[in-house]
């Protein structure tokens, strides 16, 4: 958990590198993996800390998630904060607290 949190920070306040000469670059790829790396911190923040309340869990990475956004702004790297890469790290962590959900369901 905490290398996969560590990895996750520097992937988004690295510089940002537009590229679009490979075949599946599109617009709205960053949204893409917006959600599914933080449906991934979602999931193993929910397996790693099984009896934290959802609503800590939920503030903690909303939290975690305005914080990065507004680095990459302040840092001035060639990223900048855009509220729908907030909405998508938002919906990713609700995706990764329900799929943990589920399949703690599944194997009991």
């Amino acid at each position: 958990m905490p290398i996969y949190w560590a990895f996750l920070t520097f992937m988004l306040l690295r510089p940002g590198v537009e590229n679009l000469e490979y075949a599946f670059m599109f617009d709205g790829i960053d949204k893409i993996l917006h959600l599914t790396i933080f449906a991934m911190l979602g999931f193993c923040f929910t397996a790693a800390f099984p009896k934290v309340k959802f609503i800590l869990f939920f503030q903690i990475m909303l939290s975690y998630s305005i914080l990065t956004e507004i680095l990459q702004d302040e840092m001035g790297w060639g990223r900048s904060m855009e509220v729908l890469d907030l909405v998508a790290d938002t919906v990713g962590v609700l995706a990764g607290y329900y799929i943990f959900t589920k399949v703690k369901s599944l194997t009991l």
